[in-house]
């Protein structure tokens, strides 16, 4: 495909790998996917789901692995639950129930054999065809109220090529994340993305500028990615493809990046978790004024002193 051909071609579909261990959620995620924890009352994969249809995503595949059936059953119809809450007339849980199973048009494939970010995405390559699509980590959560997402297609419509979320952080927090080298390209939240690396030392991070679980991405990433041998970790890395098409946008148009300033969760990380059910549930019309109130005195009152 043409970079101009890639270049203002609508963008439908979206891609959630899912098929990681979650070990830092053990022994929790022994036999519970970690995209099925919930925050607050509903898991964290249908944010991340609910993102993606809110930014005009309708197609959704799902790259799932061992021991994730469970996804692929709460997406799914639930007859029997269904009408017993229908003789039950709690129309309220009926209707969050069927939401779930009808917010989009979801497929899965399974990984098989792990090999990274990069490989998972190439797995989907089948499906997406030669259109741009975009990939949501199902353990990353934006806030509704800061589409970042929507905001990336925009992006990837005007310039093509490939688009990566980005995110400032301490540098000494930069080894947990890819970083980017980049410079200004008019816009305040856009910048030209020169170059990618994977969970740098600090000392040889380009920028403070950290990827965090958002792409949109130019179909011709697969063509990179079946040439893309293992990086860190032994694994196919997204990031050096993405390198890749940084050093010689011939190869699938140049690379972007949006600077992310909203409210961003990593439901992968136990704090962050945390923190994303306390502000969710706080915010919530029928949670928050209990949950406010309670949350206060135990922080005035019940906390351990010197904590």
């Amino acid at each position: 495909m043409s970079a101009s051909s890639a270049q203002g071609s609508r963008i439908t579909k979206a891609v959630i790998p899912a098929a990681g261990l979650g070990t830092r959620f053990l022994p929790a995620t022994k036999a519970t996917p970690k995209e099925m924890l919930p925050v607050v009352d509903k898991p964290a994969i249908q944010y991340v789901i609910e993102e993606a249809v809110t930014a005009g995503l309708s197609d959704i595949l799902m790259i799932t692995g061992r021991n994730k059936r469970p996804l692929e059953d709460h997406f799914d119809r639930n007859y029997e639950l269904e009408e017993t809450l229908r003789r039950k007339g709690d129309d309220a849980r009926l209707d969050q129930v069927q939401a779930s199973s009808e917010l989009a048009n979801i497929h899965y494939v399974r990984q098989g054999d792990p090999k990274g970010l990069g490989h998972a995405v190439l797995c989907a390559e089948e499906h997406v065809g030669e259109q741009p699509f975009a990939v949501l980590l199902g353990d990353d959560m934006t806030d509704p109220r800061d589409p970042l997402l929507t905001r990336m297609i925009e992006v990837q419509q005007r310039h093509g090529g490939s688009v990566v979320a980005l995110m400032e952080v301490a540098r000494s927090q930069l080894h947990l994340y890819g970083c980017v080298a980049a410079a200004p390209n008019g816009d305040a939240d856009v910048v030209a993305v020169s170059g990618l690396v994977e969970k740098p030392r600090p000392a040889d991070a380009p920028s403070n500028l950290a990827i965090i679980g958002r792409y949109v991405l130019d179909p011709r990433i697969f063509e990179v990615l079946r040439k893309t041998g293992p990086g860190r970790g032994g694994e196919i890395q997204l990031t050096d493809a993405l390198q890749a098409l940084a050093a010689d946008p011939s190869l699938g148009g140049p690379v972007h990046g949006v600077v992310f300033r909203g409210r961003r969760y990593d439901t992968g990380d136990r704090a962050d978790y945390l923190r994303a059910i306390v502000r969710l549930a706080c915010e919530r019309e029928d949670l928050g004024p209990d949950f406010r109130t309670w949350l206060r005195s135990y922080v005035q009152q019940e906390m351990p002193q010197g904590v």
